[in-house]
């Protein structure tokens, strides 16, 4: 029998009151008091909205049914970067807002420091979208420093100590090249995202997201991101003992193997975890790119290759949505050749992500990651999204999915009893 990655799902009755609570206390942050335990579930408004776009289907009638419902934590959402379609990825108020939002594992991507420090970002030289380091005297440690209108500046964590990292504050993941000055420069949030929550976003260092998550009751899924080869050899010896610093801090912490899904897009960091930390390593993850124009995973996963990584032990893939999904004839939305040949061969399958993408307009003009379907055939509202997402679940068999908003997914895990 397959064992499934996340042991702590719940199957239940939608009924009872809208605003459920998984525990009796308080979460830590701005949701109570720091270190008393988990946060009542709020899925908020956006569901419901999107339910009720929906064209009347089996489905809808179905997760209308749950409007009443008692929402609870489930590790088949999972928050990528925190929530950050309102918040500022990778930041304490982020990872919270995940938290809320029902999301059973968040994700801190880790890259590092001057000093060695392992800290949460999506790359290690995006400070300069991310945080406000273009308008501190910090400008001037970068790469390349901002320096006027069309400058393009290269802001790394690698450039600071963790002292000045600190200093920092993130915002939204954006920016405005031909803006007048570096505050301008700090703008060019999308207008289907917002700025409302990014006006203090405090930054975090692994091992606190690691506490935080542990206060909430949240499990962890940190990505190691690749980085300058040059400067991950000054700093830790080399790409084996970076890998290594990852599960260190996770058992320094005291995380239970079970609740840890490290990852990574490259390949060797994966067999590094299941070869050497095979507590760990067991429920390592390798990410997979796609590339829409040739319809494929990057690098492509041929069924040779598929069966090499299991005879490595590699366990558990993750391709992002659109290699997962196909149309067929009737423009309904099924699994894709490569979601079945997954499936033939035993892998566990998570995917990647969830309101990432602006549907206003539907997919023919969301772009990456709903590539199956380029002239929204199938996918031709906001509300639409809830027909892939029960693709995913119910026909490829998907163990889990990120999301920039969890509550989405929470709502849909919770009414299907995932």
């Amino acid at each position: 029998m397959r064992t499934r990655m996340f042991s702590g799902a719940v199957g239940l009755v939608c009924a009872a009151m809208l605003w459920g609570a998984v525990g009796t206390s308080q979460a830590a942050g701005m949701f109570g008091a720091p270190g008393h335990g988990p946060t009542a579930v709020q899925v908020g408004p956006r569901p419901f909205y999107l339910v009720a776009g929906m064209q009347d289907s089996a489905l809808k009638a179905e997760l209308e049914s749950c409007r009443g419902g008692m929402f609870r934590r489930t590790d088949f959402s999972i928050g990528h970067r925190g929530a950050p379609l309102q918040f500022p990825e990778h930041t304490r108020e982020s990872y919270e807002a995940a938290a809320r939002m029902g999301a059973g594992i968040v994700e801190c991507d880790v890259t590092f420091t001057a000093d060695g420090a392992l800290v949460c970002r999506h790359a290690e030289c995006d400070l300069h979208t991310t945080t406000n380091i273009v308008t501190t005297p910090l400008n001037a440690k970068c790469s390349v420093p901002y320096s006027g209108p069309g400058s393009a500046p290269k802001c790394c964590a690698s450039d600071l100590t963790l002292a000045e990292f600190r200093t920092l504050r993130g915002k939204m993941d954006a920016s405005d090249p031909a803006a007048a000055d570096a505050e301008g420069y700090l703008g060019g949030t999308a207008d289907w995202r917002t700025d409302l929550y990014a006006a203090d976003g405090t930054l975090m260092t692994f091992a606190e997201s690691i506490a935080l998550n542990q206060s909430l009751g949240v499990k962890h899924t940190p990505e190691l991101k690749g980085g300058d080869a040059a400067r991950i050899a000054s700093v830790f010896g080399g790409q084996a003992p970076y890998a290594q610093a990852l599960i260190d801090t996770l058992q320094a912490a005291g995380v239970d193997p079970r609740d840890a899904w490290p990852q990574s897009f490259n390949l060797a960091d994966v067999l590094y975890w299941i070869d050497n930390t095979p507590r760990y390593g067991r429920q390592a993850v390798y990410l997979v790119d796609y590339d829409p124009a040739g319809g494929q995973t990057v690098p492509p996963l041929p069924m040779s290759d598929l069966r090499a990584l299991k005879a490595q032990g590699v366990r558990i893939i993750a391709p992002p949505l659109p290699a997962l999904l196909a149309l067929d004839d009737e423009d309904r939305i099924v699994p894709s050749a490569l979601a079945r040949d997954l499936k033939r061969l035993g892998f566990d399958i998570i995917t990647w992500t969830f309101e990432r993408s602006d549907l206003r307009r539907g997919a023919s003009g969301a772009g990456f990651y709903y590539a199956f379907d380029p002239e929204g055939r199938a996918v031709a509202s906001d509300s639409d999204m809830y027909k892939a997402l029960d693709v995913l679940a119910m026909d490829v068999g998907i163990l889990g999915i990120f999301s920039d908003w969890p509550g989405t997914v929470t709502y849909y895990a919770n009414c299907k009893g995932l």
